[in-house]
């Protein structure tokens, strides 16, 4: 699994920068790639609120995450929304495209 973004932060306003590079460091390298890569493929595409949607994810403990991204627990309705479905289904899916 390499991990490490696979996109130049060049050209990206402040806020995705760092968001970018927050998203490739959570802390286990398993939410790393899951979040790392979706900000990948996404980030430059997210309006003003799937970025504050996105930016709030990376308050979460990582293994609270991964538990819900993998489904081995229920999501809670206010992170459970149409955003949290798209990663759930480009991680699962293994998809590097939006």
């Amino acid at each position: 699994m390499t991990t490490g973004t696979q996109i130049s932060s060049e050209g990206l306003d402040p806020r995705r920068r760092r968001l970018l590079f927050r998203a490739w460091h959570r802390g286990i390298r398993e939410m790393d790639y899951i979040i790392g890569r979706f900000a990948d493929a996404h980030l430059t595409v997210l309006n003003d609120s799937e970025l504050d949607t996105f930016e709030s994810w990376l308050e979460i403990p990582d293994q609270q995450m991964f538990a819900w991204v993998n489904g081995s627990e229920p999501t809670p309705a206010e992170v459970d929304g149409p955003l949290f479905r798209r990663l759930c289904d480009f991680h699962s899916k293994g998809l590097t495209t939006p």
